[in-house]
């Protein structure tokens, strides 16, 4: 079939308005599109076969997941009573990822994410391929048994604090006190249940575009902006205590000005600085066992 004729035959087959309800423009390339379509909806299915056996069977995944009915108890589409019920889709996200996922499995905190995806997407597979991203991809070894990526991440804050902001380290180092003993949450959950809803999105949004080395500014921001306030603890509970305090107020439920500052307020941070600090941590830390 000549190109001429292909293209006719595609702006037949091709629907004028778009799935969204825009009509396409006069100078569309339809026969492109139906091209570019066919070879997604390929993936698309595949997608979906994979989506539908993960759902079947049970495993041990079942067992661990004791905390699940704990998710978001102040919203009312968690609730028993909501009908739907979220708690049933939360489910079938966890138990799929489970299951394709069984180096990991089920992991604290990784309900809390599911949860908002469920929230945002309304759909489950698709929740389930944005976590598989966010798990498998842009945060390694986040969610293992031996959690050593969220170890290792919680140490280079140590030593970017120690750089940018030496005398937020020296207190802590003063008191004794452990990062994961204070941004522990803020990491494994990704600032859910931390910070305002419509703040965390925008933080997700940065950290699908950017990778994880966008929650190494927010949490420096935070810290530098009431770096002043920090510095006033004056034992170990007193730290705890500042650093649950700094995740409340104006500057975090502006969200638009908050995502300007975490560009701005950490100053330069690049991925081979965060590649070079992962790499000496995880040493430290397999060393210690």
């Amino acid at each position: 079939m000549e190109p001429a004729e292909r293209a006719l035959a595609a702006r037949d087959r091709v629907s004028r308005i778009d799935p969204y309800g825009f009509e396409r423009p006069e100078d569309f390339d339809y026969a492109a599109y139906e091209e570019f379509f066919s070879t997604y909806l390929v993936i698309l299915t595949r997608r979906a076969i994979k989506w539908s056996k993960l759902l079947k069977g049970s495993s041990s995944v079942q067992k661990s997941m004791t905390d699940m009915n704990r998710t978001f108890p102040d919203n009312v589409k968690f609730r028993k009573s909501a009908d739907p019920c979220l708690q049933k889709t939360l489910y079938n996200v966890l138990l799929a990822y489970g299951h394709h996922n069984q180096d990991v499995g089920y992991c604290q905190g990784m309900n809390f994410i599911a949860g908002y995806l469920i929230l945002i997407t309304k759909n489950e597979e698709e929740s389930f391929w944005l976590l598989d991203a966010l798990v498998g991809r842009i945060l390694p070894d986040y969610y293992s048994p031996e959690m050593l990526g969220l170890k290792t991440d919680q140490e280079v804050l140590g030593e970017l604090v120690r750089t940018k902001l030496p005398a937020v380290a020296a207190l802590m180092d003063a008191h004794g006190v452990l990062w994961t003993l204070v941004v522990s949450r803020w990491f494994i959950c990704l600032f859910v249940d931390i910070l305002p809803v419509e703040t965390v999105l925008r933080i997700w949004d940065c950290l699908f575009n950017e990778g994880s080395k966008i929650i190494f500014r927010v949490a420096l921001t935070l810290i530098k902006q009431h770096q002043a306030f920090i510095l006033e603890a004056t034992n170990v509970a007193d730290v705890c205590e500042k650093f649950k305090e700094i995740t409340k107020g104006s500057f975090v439920t502006e969200c638009h000005t908050f995502m300007q500052k975490i560009f701005s307020e950490p100053g330069s941070l690049s991925m081979t600085t965060i590649t070079r600090l992962r790499e000496s941590c995880r040493a430290k830390l397999l060393m210690q066992g």
